[in-house]
């Protein structure tokens, strides 16, 4: 076996980059098989930790995918048989480093006609922005052959307080506190292993080349039904809040503080009355929207599915 594969990703805490490094680790140990690394590299700087307004003033132009200036990454050939995309949500959409890669003429020329696995890690929703993903994979020319989808194990609700915790602050919590810890445990970063070593197995037997899963049994994609309806009514509020702040005026603009602020009001406000309440509703019409929700989940859920009947194979590696 002879293979080259390209990890490319964007991380800010580091925790993105070591989902990718933990599920490259069996590629690189592989006979056969040349892994390069690739930090994407966005002209504009993301701080981390953030400031609320600067945050908040990034949610326009990531949820309409608006990309940012990119520098070209420095690559020995641009010639590889799967390209590994790990990314990070923001506002219910890729991160804007993504989206400027995906929107580039250096990232369109490296994923025309190739394979790619796309990874996620993130709070809980990731629906739409793989949504995003998949068009702009699509516009590229790419083929996407799997998705996997790591997400916080925290309870939702704590996590709207220990995630903007964790951006704003850098401080990722304990896990002896009142609330967990922000963020992907250990042992979800470790298990990440074991995509690795099935994209070895399926490396080997060319199956990438025939478009085909490498992924599917090993849980990659599970879809929590309760996120559905949530996130479309989520998705619809950044995209008409986005579109009014980008009349506005542009990123960083002071003009543009007034409003970024009455947003600000407004998704306190949300997240306080009516996301407990359109939990609550979705929860009494779940058994009515059942058949519904369910064609749903297979939908998102593919094409790595959610099974774990192969997981005992690879998960002792």
């Amino acid at each position: 076996m002879s293979k080259r594969v390209l990890t490319v990703y964007w991380s800010q805490s580091g925790q993105t980059e070591r989902v990718a490094r933990s599920m490259v680790a069996p590629l690189e140990a592989a006979d056969g098989v040349e892994v390069v690394h690739a930090r994407l590299r966005p002209r504009m700087d993301y701080p981390f930790p953030w400031t609320v307004t600067r945050f908040l003033d990034v949610f326009p132009e990531s949820v309409h995918l608006d990309p940012p200036p990119m520098d070209e990454l420095d690559l020995p050939h641009e010639d590889f048989d799967l390209v590994i995309l790990v990314y990070q949500v923001w506002f219910l959409s890729p991160c804007p480093p993504v989206t400027g890669f995906l929107k580039s003429d250096q990232g369109r020329r490296l994923l025309r006609d190739t394979p790619v696995v796309t990874v996620t890690a993130c709070r809980n929703m990731w629906l739409t922005a793989q949504e995003k993903v998949k068009g702009l994979l699509a516009e590229a020319g790419a083929r996407l052959t799997d998705h996997v989808a790591v997400v916080d194990p925290g309870p939702p609700l704590a996590t709207f307080i220990t995630t903007p915790r964790w951006l704003l602050s850098g401080d990722q919590g304990r896990a002896d506190g009142w609330l967990p810890p922000a963020g992907l445990r250990e042992h979800q970063i470790r298990g990440m292993a074991r995509f690795g070593h099935a994209l070895v197995d399926g490396l080997a037997r060319d199956v990438e080349r025939a478009g085909q899963s490498m992924l599917t049994g090993l849980l990659a994609a599970p879809v929590d039904r309760r996120f559905i309806i949530s996130e479309r009514i989520g998705h619809r509020s950044f995209y008409l809040w986005g579109k009014l702040l980008r009349a506005v005026g542009r990123q960083g603009q002071r003009r543009r503080r007034p409003v970024l602020y009455l947003y600000m009001v407004f998704l306190v406000a949300m997240i306080i009355t009516v996301v407990p309440v359109s939990l609550l509703l979705q929860r009494i019409a779940r058994p009515l929207l059942a058949r519904r929700l369910e064609e749903r989940q297979r939908y998102f859920e593919a094409p790595s599915g959610a099974g774990r009947e192969r997981m005992e194979a690879f998960h002792g590696e």
